[in-house]
């Protein structure tokens, strides 16, 4: 463990990129084998599910530290972290362990076998054994909410380097189903087996957001373009006579879309088509909020099958007769995905995302403004040379997005936020005028710089009407843009509505209250674009 929490620490005193891909390869070059196939896990979000309470947790910790709870309570916030809280009111170790961190995910899990008493004598006794780093490390296991500061693409440069593996590689394997308790180091890393695992998706390709004009990329010519979806990204997988669909967050979501099971009959064995699954209706793609409602389903009831069908909108080809063709241009892995297309009748679901005809950036940004009218957030840019690569790489491929809609709203609520912003007011309510009340619709953290949340969270201070725990009322005084991608009715909201992906875009200092959007204009723009 403190080979570990010394990797820890020095991802975490350092910004610069090489210094952390260095500490981590040092730290693969030196682990236990267990330890690395750990390290990864937590590194691509396979945490350890939580096996105590963050109430029990406080609790527990106070009585060590021997201090009133309401005074844990004060100082969580201030710190901004449970798990640096706890480690710094604990008194010092009375005990030494020289473990693993493989043996101390081992305890962690036990935990879930046991009663109350005997999670909090295991809890006690790991904080009598821990010391500085590891007991802070060990505190953010426990949690759930281990957060390591080093992307899952730096760790695979990182792997790359202390093992000689290419990174396109080791990206490949680290996809699917796994899990350290079903597999090794050496059968992960080392010397995988491609047959063990069938469903095993590719690394997506991820797109740059174009924030210059398209006429920078050159000759049109050059460069492939379609609509952008608004759904959910995912890999249709069909091998050994089973298909698999994957998200783009490494999430096997097969039986949320059991309508997709259909395509075994039709698209060949050995095939890994790229596309968008999309709530699907009179050959048009209805709102996101519909799909919505089958994300997080494991079974998916008939009503809702029938209220949101699905298709797949298919826009690559990453593997033919069981070949990886990733490599071939994208012009050619477009021809051959389209032959397969063909071969798949109207009535099953799949649908290519055409190709736009344009012949000069002039006729794309028309195409681009229609995006809405037809339920995309705009256009696709893909070179026709390019290779499918891993991961977000500049370049190649570019999303060019129609811009969001904005309302201006009142700031009604702000509550502080939390790690390195745990002192400052972050996460705001907003509202929009009815008459003479204000109606809540949306909730944003984001799109204010530094200066800009501190100089809020001073105003805050000054301007609080009531606490509602960590919720304080203030006086609705500011307004600000938000800017959001889509809106939908919402029953469960008392603005009747709810938006997608909002955020703060500009704090409008130049205008009053009086001068806020109302309850009947964001009606109107449900109307419009709902």
């Amino acid at each position: 463990m403190k080979r570990f929490a010394d990797l820890f620490t020095a991802l975490d005193q350092t910004t610069k990129t090489n210094a952390k891909v260095a500490a981590l390869a040092g730290y693969f070059e030196t682990a236990p084998d267990d330890d690395k196939l750990w390290t990864i896990a937590l590194l691509s979000g396979r945490r350890p599910k939580r096996t105590v309470t963050t109430t029990q947790l406080r609790l527990w910790a106070a009585e060590r530290a021997e201090i009133p709870l309401w005074l844990f309570e004060e100082s969580y916030p201030i710190v901004g972290d449970l798990a640096e809280t706890i480690a710094l009111i604990l008194p010092p170790p009375t005990d030494t362990s020289n473990q693993t961190l493989t043996h101390w995910i081992g305890a962690i899990r036990a935990l879930a076998d046991e009663a109350e008493e005997g999670k909090r004598a295991g809890i006690l006794a790991a904080w009598d054994q821990l010391e500085g780093a590891e007991r802070f490390v060990f505190n953010k296991l426990i949690t759930g909410g281990f957060r390591m500061g080093l992307s899952q693409k730096l760790m695979t440069r990182a792997l790359s380097r202390a093992t000689g593996i290419e990174e396109p590689d080791l990206a490949h394997r680290l996809m699917g189903d796994w899990s350290p308790d079903g597999t090794t180091f050496e059968a992960l890393i080392l010397d995988p087996d491609p047959a063990t695992d069938l469903s095993k998706p590719y690394p997506f390709y991820l797109a740059y957001q174009l924030d210059t004009e398209p006429e920078a990329l050159g000759d049109p010519a050059e460069w492939r373009a379609e609509h952008k979806w608004d759904g959910i990204r995912g890999q249709l997988i069909l091998r050994g006579g089973e298909h698999f669909l994957w998200s783009r967050g490494e999430e096997l979501m097969t039986h949320r879309f059991p309508e997709l099971a259909i395509l075994r009959d039709f698209v060949p064995p050995g095939t890994v088509i790229d596309g968008e699954v999309l709530a699907w209706q009179d050959e048009r793609p209805m709102s996101f909020n519909a799909l919505q409602k089958r994300i997080g389903r494991k079974t998916v009831p008939k009503k809702l099958l029938t209220e949101a069908p699905v298709i797949l909108r298919a826009y690559d080809l990453l593997e033919e007769d069981g070949a990886d063709i990733r490599a071939l241009p994208f012009a050619e892995r477009r021809e051959r995905l389209d032959r397969i297309a063909a071969e798949v009748p109207e009535t099953a679901p799949l649908r290519l995302s055409p190709l736009l005809d344009f012949r000069s950036w002039k006729q794309l940004a028309a195409e681009r403004a229609r995006s809405r009218e037809i339920g995309a957030e705009g256009v696709m840019l893909k070179n026709a040379a390019s290779p499918y690569r891993d991961g977000r790489k500049k370049g190649d491929w570019w999303k060019w997005k129609i811009d969001p809609l904005v309302i201006d709203a009142v700031m009604i609520y702000a509550q502080s936020g939390h790690g390195r912003r745990a002192n400052l007011f972050t996460d705001f309510t907003f509202a929009v005028r009815d008459g003479d009340a204000l109606v809540p619709f949306t909730k944003a953290y984001s799109g204010l710089t530094d200066a800009e949340f501190r100089e809020i969270t001073a105003w805050v201070r000054k301007n609080t009407v009531e606490r509602f725990g960590p919720v304080r009322s203030v006086t609705p005084e500011h307004v600000f843009e938000i800017a959001f991608e889509g809106i939908q009715a919402s029953p469960r909201h008392k603005s009747g509505v709810a938006l997608r992906f909002p955020r703060m875009s500009r704090w409008r200092r130049d205008k009053p209250v009086g001068e806020a959007n109302t309850l009947e204009d964001l009606k109107a723009m449900l109307d419009a674009y709902g």
